[in-house]
């Protein structure tokens, strides 16, 4: 199918499109709010800009694809493959992405606010300045992942893997990361004021400059770690 007839059906009132293959198309600012386009092969398309609130894309293969200032309010994306996808400036508000895999993927910007990305894979992931504002990142897997000046205030990041992540300057007030795997993370300026580390792997992270204030640190593991006041630990917290 190409654009041409699935722009066409859709005016036509057709919203179901499902398993359809669409890799390579031109969607460039395309209008498809609501449409189904679950399972579909959307490798390489172009979706800048496109209008997708509350659309259907749970399983599409969306490889590669350019979805720059694309809206997805409200979309579900779940189980998605987006590996080296380009999201930069997305508006996903409240979308669900639980399952997908956004290796490699460039979120820069992109506004992610109580969006649901549990178990998700964000591997070297690049998701400077983005909003993650009380999402739901439960064992999401962020890897080396880039969360530089990321707003993950309130977000909900409960056994996830954070190892050698760069978290420089982000907001992680009142975040829950409760048995999160930070080893090796990056935390340099990071505001950590009432985040809950209970249990958490912080063995050898960075923490120079971070604000850790109220932050409940139970269990967790320092070893290794550089702290805010430049001393190295040497062991776990009790």
């Amino acid at each position: 199918m190409n654009a041409e007839e699935l722009l066409e059906r859709y005016r036509t009132g057709e919203r179901e499109f499902i398993g359809q293959d669409l890799s390579g198309v031109d969607l460039y600012k395309a209008a498809l709010n609501g449409v189904n386009l679950s399972e579909a092969n959307l490798t390489g398309a172009d979706l800048s800009g496109a209008k997708l609130t509350g659309a259907y894309l749970a399983g599409a293969n969306l490889t590669q694809a350019k979805l720059k200032q694309a809206i997805l309010r409200e979309a579900d994306l779940s189980d998605c493959i987006l590996v080296g996808a380009t999201l930069v400036q997305g508006k996903l508000l409240g979308a669900v992405l639980a399952g997908a895999d956004l290796s490699r993927a460039d979120l820069s910007g992109a506004n992610l606010s109580r969006a649901d990305v549990s178990g998700a894979v964000l591997i070297q992931g690049e998701l400077t300045s983005v909003n993650l504002s009380g999402a739901y990142l439960h064992r999401v897997d962020a890897r080396e992942a880039n969360f530089w000046q990321a707003d993950l205030c309130r977000a909900v990041l409960r056994e996830a893997n954070l190892a050698q992540a760069s978290l420089r300057e982000a907001d992680l007030s009142r975040a829950i990361l409760r048995l999160a795997n930070l080893q090796g993370a990056n935390l340099k300026g990071a505001s950590l004021n009432g985040a809950v580390l209970q249990s958490a792997n912080l063995r050898s992270a960075y923490l120079v400059e971070a604000d850790w204030q109220k932050a409940v640190l139970t269990d967790v593991d320092l070893t290794g770690a550089t702290l805010p006041n430049g001393a190295v630990m040497d062991a776990a917290l009790g």
